[in-house]
């Protein structure tokens, strides 16, 4: 992790989880991550190896993705059942919290939703009736005048259903409004059978259990929040992979849902491995050029269904050229509006003015720009107009831009983007704190530090 302040040194500390110190201590890869299996025990011989397998799935808490606050905590997390409690201002690890404890969950996305009062919403995968597969939506209340941690009062809100008995879908985040959630279900899946079987076994990673439904395409579900009730209806469309929800908000009767998709079914990850990254840089694009295309996108879901109105379009919004069509199965077809494309020019890892306009409509997000699949851009874009504002530098990578605004804002884009950039080129200062203004990505401000910095994911502003 890493701690930058504006006009004062800026400070990293690894968090000390469980997968961190047994690596160290024993100098190699003890717990399997996403897309690295555990290295043995060069101490043991075949047989012993062997029945260590039978010990059971030992899960990372490899907390790298992202912060979050829990009533007056907060929270490192990867995308399993482990959450790691540090402290904010030194980085020290204070425990790690196993999810599985309170709630319903095989683990949990390291994108929960926090409202305004500090109530914590996400969602897990966990087994439901029959034993068979589901979608579990956790609330996490904010902090009571009893002080109590509000994880002990970790409730499951509503249950989605899974489209395949034995094989989840992966869960990236989702959308929250005031009244509704909205889980996006892609055909990108995790074969259950294949994780248990083959990480006792033969041993693998995460990566070698995804697989994909080449003939399911995407569905999406949608619940009422405060009455954590399902509703049935079924909203579907083609294929994409998906990480971030970028907004949703309620309009007339209407849910809109604006995402950053990947077209089609095969694993947008299967195109990240190291080997293919480090290849000189036509070969990069060429991996690029075959994988999954990017394009953020705007579906709209009605939410009041008429039968009569079977083979019409159901969206009556004038803004918008998203289509929904009630077919005579009763299922709902959407097509979306895009709102951002270029040639293998992803927007993603969206930021929006959350406190203000999180579950709103709103106009503007930021993102990073990827260039087949390097990030090598921040960028605005008004989903209204669709103008887009940039910044870049050569041979300078940014990460996520997080935007913090101004405490007189007056509008939705009064204040700066902060972004952690990584300048490898020759010289003693290999990154910086960028600052920017919000309104235009000008630049305001840098603050350099003469340390190597890790290519980040997520992250969160604090104030002192």
């Amino acid at each position: 992790m890493q701690r930058e302040a504006v006009g004062t040194c800026g400070f990293q500390r690894f968090v000390r989880t469980d997968a961190y110190v047994r690596a160290m201590t024993e100098k190699r890869i003890v717990i399997t991550e996403f897309g690295t299996y555990a290295y043995p025990d060069p101490c043991k011989n075949i047989f012993s190896r062997f029945f260590s397998y039978f010990k059971g799935v030992e899960v990372t808490d490899n907390a790298l993705v992202n912060v979050y606050p829990v009533g007056e905590d907060y929270y490192a997390c990867t995308e399993t059942n482990f959450i790691t409690k540090i402290n904010p201002d030194t980085l020290e690890t204070i425990k790690q919290v196993d999810l599985c404890k309170y709630v319903s969950v095989n683990g949990a996305t390291a994108h929960p939703h926090i409202e305004n009062d500090g109530t914590v919403y996400n969602i897990g995968n966990c087994f439901g009736k029959n034993f068979a597969l589901a979608y579990n939506i956790i609330r996490i209340p904010p902090l009571q005048a009893d002080k109590e941690d509000p994880i002990n009062k970790s409730e499951v809100v509503v249950q989605f259903p899974c489209s395949d008995r034995f094989k989840p879908s992966y869960v990236h985040s989702f959308g929250l409004t005031s009244n509704y959630i909205v889980f996006v279900e892609t055909p990108v899946k995790i074969n259950l059978l294949k994780f248990l079987s083959s990480w006792s076994l033969w041993g693998a990673n995460y990566m070698d259990c995804f697989e994909s439904n080449e003939t399911m395409g995407v569905w999406l579900h949608v619940a009422e929040k405060k009455k954590g009730r399902l509703l049935n209806i079924k909203y579907r469309t083609s294929a994409f992979n998906l990480f971030h929800h970028i907004n949703t908000y309620e309009d007339n009767g209407f849910l809109i849902v604006d995402l950053c998709t990947w077209k089609g079914f095969e694993f947008v990850y299967n195109y990240l491995y190291l080997a293919n990254l480090r290849a000189n840089w036509d070969e990069v694009k060429r991996q690029a050029e075959k994988a999954p295309q990017p394009e953020a996108r705007r579906y709209v879901l009605p939410l009041n269904i008429d039968k009569a109105d079977t083979g019409k379009n159901l969206v009556t919004l004038p803004y918008t050229t998203a289509t929904a069509t009630l077919r005579s199965d009763e299922t709902i077809w959407l097509e979306p509006e895009v709102i951002f494309s270029g040639p293998r020019h992803a927007f993603e890892f969206p930021q929006i003015n959350y406190k203000k306009y999180g579950g709103k409509p709103y106009t503007h997000t930021y993102g990073l720009g990827l260039n087949h699949f390097v990030p090598d851009r921040l960028c605005k874009l008004n989903v209204k107009t669709k103008e887009t504002w940039v910044w870049q530098e050569p041979d300078s990578y940014p990460s996520e831009p997080i935007f913090v605004s101004h405490p007189d804002a007056l509008e939705e884009d009064d204040g700066v983007v902060l972004s952690i950039v990584i300048s490898p080129g020759a010289g003693p200062k290999p990154a910086y704190l960028l600052i920017l203004n919000a309104k235009d990505m000008s630049e305001v401000a840098r603050a350099e530090v003469e340390v190597n910095i890790p290519v980040t994911f997520h992250g969160l502003f604090k104030r002192a």
